[in-house]
Formats: structure tokens, C-alpha cells, sequence
């Protein structure tokens, strides 16, 4: 447990807790972007921690939570083809769509499967030659050359029948867009440090400068994250707007080269619709043309027919957008643990373990 343990001594984070107490002098509310982080905070109860001049905020920063429900859609009318075996992490089966969700398809007789890596679906494909495999990818910048590796790899073998429907995300766009709203309340920000691993710290430096506000790159243990907010907090008493690395065990100034290379090779920017929040400028990422037959949005170019449908009020009044801005906690929702539970989840933050709601119900 080296490297593990040490960054969840309860001596050091008596210290932290302490440093950041004599520190704070007024209120402050931090927002930490990552889903595993939120995940961290409620697990071991770091804002009960906290002096109560400091909020934290929780971000957007789950993929599963911010995946629109067309894309949702769309992977359920896929998945109901016969011809089609598809695949998916086990966080996006229960995600509601407008109707359904993946475990209810499976229900109704559709072959959907949860593996554990997208390699595993270009396996499946191969194990199946008569059958179009399908993989679910889901992610942010951390994941994302995981997915293109698998494309990759099915290209190297020659599949014709593997495909990936994806819905990539990027971090440094949900923060300018969150920032660029005037009724937003972060005075700082927590930065996800797996991403930063990849991407570098490039860039959050135009957004540190645009918008006044410290980004500190932190990790997910208690004191990776008590540390990153005591070195926000030191910001934000001195009036600065820095892009300090306090995580520089795992992150690199440039991050990773060779990913950054592959993901530049096989991927454009778009518009991207973040559920809950709205479409926000160039904050996706899809495949390039030349890979279009790896695209399952391509390849089976449809969308599921509604008509008639009686959407749940409480689904229409799911205010995870607000949560994920910031603007609102998850005690705030009416349907918070009643009607929307990780039994019979409303909206998309109570499915995913990495989401809010659901952070919040299992530790709090």
C-alpha cells in the first residue's frame, strides 16, 4: 500500500486541515471538476473537515453523468439491432434515456454485454465475425486514447465489424463555460490531475488569466485534496490567479506526448451537448473522416423514433445541470434519495459512481 497509505495519514491531514484553518480568512466556495474527486470528498467526509468559511462545489467532471441523452438514445437503438452485440462499462447501463436504459434493452432480448475494456470488445469482434461489435466509449481526456487504442488495434487485425459509439469530453471547456456564466459561484478550482496527466497544464493558464481565478492540479486522496484546497485558499487570500501543479507526483507540466499525438491523429473538436448544461463550443471530440468506419454514429446512421412518450415529471425537473455548475447541492433536488435513488435513478449524477448524487446518497 506504498504511495497509498501516505496519502491518507490521519496526522498529515490533521496538519492540512489545520494549515487551511489558520489560512481561510472569509468565504470562499472551491469547485473540484473530477467525478472521482467529488467521489473522494464525500467518501472520507472532507468538508465535514473543513472550516465553514470554505464550500466546495462539485463539477461536471463525470462523463456518464454529461452524456446527452440522444447519444443515450441512440446507443439503444443500436443495441436493439440483431445483428449487433453491444458493449459497454457497466456505469452506462442504468443511465436513463428518453424511454429506456441499456439493462432494460437487455431485458426486451438484446445481446448487451459490460466488459472492462474497450480491447475486450475488438476481442469479441474477432471471437464473433458474423455480428457488429459495438463499444460504448465514454470518457474524458484520461480515457480517450485508451478507446483509440482498441480502434487502433481492430484496425491493425483488419475488423470490418468493430465500431465504437463515442462521446468524449473536454475538461478546459466546461470550465470556461461554467466561468462565463455571471450567476456562477467558484472562486477557485480543484483541476482533474489524470487529465492533466494527459493534456498538460496548457491549458489552464488562459482561463486562470480570463477569468481571475486560481486552478490548482490536485489527485483524489484525502491529501492530495486537502492540499490542493489549502494551496487555493493561499490564492485566494493573496489575490492571485495561478495554475500551481500541486500534484506533481503524477502530472508533468506537458503531459503525455505520445497520447496527446494519437488523440491529434484520430480526432476533431466539435460542438458538443453536455447533458444538463447545453451545448458548449468545441468541448467534444469525435472521430476523424478517415476513421469512419470505426464510428458507430456513422455506420449506423439512425436515431430512435419517439412518438408519444410520457417523459417522468421528475426526469424534466432533474436539476443535475445546476448541481454540475455549481449554482445548486445535491440536497437541494426535491427528488434527491426519494424519488431518485442508484435503485431508480432520475438523472445521470445518481447512476455513475463517480457521480454527485451518487456520491453523496452511498457516503452521506
Amino acid at each position: 500500500m506504498k504511495y497509498l497509505d501516505e496519502y491518507r495519514d490521519k496526522e498529515q491531514v490533521k496538519m492540512l486541515v489545520n494549515a487551511i484553518r489558520k489560512t481561510v480568512t472569509r468565504s470562499w466556495s472551491v469547485m473540484e471538476i473530477c467525478g472521482g474527486q467529488t467521489h473522494s470528498i464525500a467518501r472520507y467526509r472532507i468538508e465535514d473537515m473543513l472550516p465553514p468559511e470554505i464550500k466546495l462545489l462539485h463539477g461536471p467532471g463525470c462523463p456518464v453523468c454529461v452524456t446527452p441523452i440522444e447519444t443515450i438514445d441512440l446507443a439503444l437503438d443500436i443495441a436493439r439491432r440483431p445483428e449487433v452485440i453491444f458493449t459497454s462499462f457497466g456505469d452506462m447501463m442504468r443511465v436513463p434515456g428518453t424511454m429506456e436504459d441499456l439493462l432494460s434493452v437487455k431485458a426486451k432480448g438484446a445481446d448487451v454485454r459490460m466488459l472492462y475494456s474497450s480491447l475486450d470488445a475488438v476481442e469479441l469482434a474477432e471471437k464473433n465475425p458474423d455480428k457488429e461489435v459495438v463499444f460504448f466509449a465514454v470518457g474524458f481526456e484520461t480515457t480517450i486514447p485508451v478507446h483509440l487504442t482498441a480502434v487502433r488495434e481492430a484496425q491493425r487485425r483488419g475488423l470490418t465489424n468493430f465500431s465504437i459509439l463515442a462521446s468524449f469530453f473536454t475538461v478546459p471547456a466546461a470550465i470556461d463555460t461554467i466561468l462565463s456564466d455571471p450567476e456562477n459561484k467558484v472562486d477557485g478550482f480543484l483541476t482533474a490531475g489524470h487529465v492533466c496527466a494527459i493534456m498538460g497544464n496548457k491549458d489552464y493558464y488562459p482561463l486562470a488569466e480570463k477569468y481571475n481565478r486560481p486552478m490548482v492540479v490536485t489527485g483524489f486522496e484525502p491529501i492530495d485534496l486537502l492540499y490542493g484546497i489549502y494551496r487555493c485558499i493561499l490564492q485566494l487570500e493573496a489575490g492571485t490567479a495561478n495554475v500551481e501543479n500541486a500534484y506533481k507526483r503524477i502530472v508533468p507540466e506537458n503531459g503525455n506526448s505520445a497520447f496527446q499525438k494519437l488523440m491529434s491523429e484520430m480526432l476533431e473538436p466539435f460542438d458538443q451537448e453536455w447533458r444538463g448544461i447545453g451545448q458548449i463550443p468545441l468541448s467534444g471530440l469525435r472521430l476523424k473522416p478517415n476513421y469512419k468506419q470505426y464510428d458507430a454514429a456513422k455506420k449506423f446512421s439512425t436515431a430512435d423514433k419517439i412518438n408519444n412518450i410520457k417523459v417522468n415529471k421528475a426526469s424534466l425537473e432533474c436539476i443535475a445541470g445546476d448541481i454540475m455548475k455549481g449554482n445548486k447541492q445535491a440536497a437541494d433536488c426535491p427528488y434527491f434519495g426519494k424519488d431518485c435513488n442508484p435503485e431508480h435513478p432520475v438523472g445521470a449524477p445518481m447512476v455513475s459512481s463517480e457521480g454527485v448524487c451518487a456520491a453523496y446518497y452511498n457516503y452521506k
